[in-house]
């Protein structure tokens, strides 16, 4: 049958669906899902009902439904703020694509309660699933942060969709739907995003642990306690808390949210006073300091007892009026003369603004975009970055008022002006030891240990440049490694990588390879002194050693093998040195290639450039 007089049928069919319904006059057309499409926001197809008892049940739903009762959403961002009661929300699905049955609804906010989606077909019978932090987290269709549910959509079938959301939360409810390969895009995409915030805020903390145990400033404990309390509220809010810290907690799922903002707001609090001095700088304020910090931790007590829907939009609010007190502070200080204020000022001013947009989101105030929805990680990433650096200007400051102290009092005191400076010098010998292992931290990948890809380069070029002896490529790519993690999990894909780093390692080691990973599942190797026929049966037997024993993993044993590409790099570049890596990887890329499409598990040479 043509597609024309398919999708001419199928609307026929709905029409005389809708005809023998005759009360159901809705506000949205039908979604009709196209071939082709694998993502779809549900907001500009969803009508909704607040049930502010919070009784009704699907049949009464559906009645209201019918009488037209509904409404179509406020905004596409379906923020109502805190809200009593339920909110229904109703939506026709119409699929016609005939390659993808199988469908995934993500409601797109971590914090609600109670989640039920029901769906009604042509015959009458409806299929009922639960989700939210009220449930128990194995629940979920698909292990993932946000409240998701598979769907059975069969080409040419209409359903009607209902979802019923019920929390002392934030009313957020941004619907998705996605197609299995769309929604792992995704995921992969916002845990990369959440990786890097976390990454960045890991960085601070262990450089400022550094810091601490070697200076002991007070300012750099507190500032330690500041990111470790506010990385807890983000991993709350984000639902990674109720993901691998309370997966069956419905109480830890409420506690923690105004908990861990009282714990932050006692650290900002805290850190403020001993970084701008309130004590000696401005007393009066440090008396206001004091008494917010015996509030949020009060706050912090009587949240463990009130209600969710009390404690949290209190506990939201005064995140506004501490960020708030401290721009107060500083300006105060500031003005008094104290010069590191002024980028302890810059810092709250990014990290005040998005956490505005974040509270304001909350209630309903702003719509939930990209910018308001994150604005608080980019705002608080921004802020440690500028307290980190305004941490080192204090220091800086700090030692210039002490050289000066020093030179005023040489002529009295010289020999308590040497233990100072002895003092100071292992400071900065320390600080110098900690610049370096951090340095050596970021030429290092985190999941295998090798080097990166950046760093190999770094070495590389060196290699070239003595340009005594010849040098050969192999890239390195392990077979059908996507496939492993499909099966069995990305968990089990991280084990194989870090397997076949060891055993690329323990071969390679004896030929003083210098090794990276490439990217991914890639990894490539510089074999110096070895020509391209030599470098083919070091590929050879490297190959046969990730063959000759399959990766343990838990109860998992996987079979892994590798594609290898060998080259050699030309002799006598010149100073075109970044120019001749960069073609004797491309060159080491087709070879690799070729082992690919000559089905894999072998080795390939690209041949000798003369």
């Amino acid at each position: 049958m043509p597609d024309w007089a398919f999708r001419i049928g199928l609307w026929l069919l709905l029409a005389t669906a809708g005809a023998a319904n005759a009360q159901a006059a809705q506000t949205r057309g039908p979604l009709v899902i196209d071939a082709g499409q694998s993502q779809l926001a549900l907001s500009p197809y969803v009508d909704y009902l607040h049930d502010v008892d919070g009784d009704a049940d699907l049949d009464a739903a559906r009645v209201w439904q019918q009488e037209g009762r509904f409404q179509p959403l406020p905004s596409a961002s379906a923020a109502f703020g805190f809200q009593p009661g339920a909110f229904w929300f109703h939506a026709r699905l119409v699929n016609l694509h005939p390659g993808e049955p199988r469908w995934l609804l993500v409601q797109e906010y971590a914090l609600s309660d109670r989640v039920d989606v029901y769906m009604r077909r042509e015959d009458g019978t409806v299929q009922h699933q639960r989700g939210g932090d009220h449930a128990p987290f194995k629940v979920r269709s698909i292990r993932y942060r946000h409240p998701n549910f598979a769907l059975d959509l069969p080409p040419g079938d209409a359903v009607d969709l209902y979802v019923r959301v019920q929390s002392q939360s934030s009313m957020q409810v941004p619907l998705s739907l996605y197609t299995p390969t769309a929604f792992t895009e995704m995921s992969r995409d916002a845990q990369l995003a959440i990786g890097l915030y976390y990454g960045i805020l890991l960085a601070l903390f262990f450089y400022n642990l550094v810091l601490w145990l070697t200076l002991r400033d007070p300012s750099y404990f507190w500032y330690l306690f500041h990111i470790t309390a506010f990385g807890l509220v983000l991993f709350t809010l984000n639902g990674l808390g109720f993901e691998y810290l309370w997966p069956s907690s419905a109480w830890l799922a409420d506690k923690a949210v105004p908990l861990s903002i009282c714990l932050a707001l006692i650290g900002m609090q805290q850190f403020a006073r001993t970084f701008l001095e309130l004590p000696q700088r401005w007393p009066r304020g440090n008396w206001v300091s004091l008494g917010l910090i015996t509030f949020f931790a009060l706050l912090g007590l009587a949240s463990l007892e009130l209600p969710y829907r009390v404690s949290t939009p209190i506990a939201s609010r005064a995140v506004l009026v501490g960020v708030l007190w401290i721009a107060v502070a500083s300006i105060v200080v500031l003005r008094r003369g104290y010069r590191p204020a002024r980028l302890f000022l810059l810092a709250w001013a990014m990290f005040l603004l998005g956490t505005t947009m974040f509270t304001l989101v909350a209630f309903g105030v702003l719509p939930k975009t990209f910018y308001t929805e994150y604005g608080v990680q980019i705002g608080s990433a921004l802020e440690m970055l500028l307290l980190s650096v305004a941490l080192g200007y204090r220091y800086a400051a700090l030692r210039n008022e002490n050289e000066r102290i020093v030179r005023e009092a040489k002529l009295h005191l010289e020999q308590k002006v040497m233990q100072r400076t002895g003092e100071l010098r292992s400071a900065l010998g320390q600080l110098e030891n900690a610049h370096a292992r951090l340095r050596e931290s970021s030429q290092r990948d985190g999941l295998t240990g090798l080097h990166n890809r950046t760093h190999f380069r770094e070495r590389l070029l060196e290699i070239l440049e003595r340009g005594d002896r010849p040098v050969s490529l192999l890239m390195i790519d392990l077979d059908h490694f996507k496939s492993i993690n499909d099966r069995h999990g990305h968990l089990v894909g991280d084990d194989c990588l870090r397997w076949a780093a060891r055993t690329i390692g323990q071969t390679l080691r004896p030929h003083e390879a210098l090794l990276a990973r490439f990217g991914g599942e890639e990894f490539v190797a510089a074999l110096p002194g070895m020509g391209v026929h030599d470098a083919a049966r070091v590929g050879e037997s490297l190959r046969q050693a990730l063959h000759a024993q399959p990766c343990t993993s838990g109860p998992h044993t996987v079979r892994i093998s590798a594609s290898i590409g060998v080259h050699q790099l030309p002799t006598g570049h010149g100073d075109d040195g970044d120019d001749a890596i960069d073609q004797a990887l491309q060159r080491a890329d087709e070879a690799l290639y070729a082992a690919k499409a000559g089905g894999r598990d072998c080795v390939r040479m690209a041949g000798a450039l003369a």
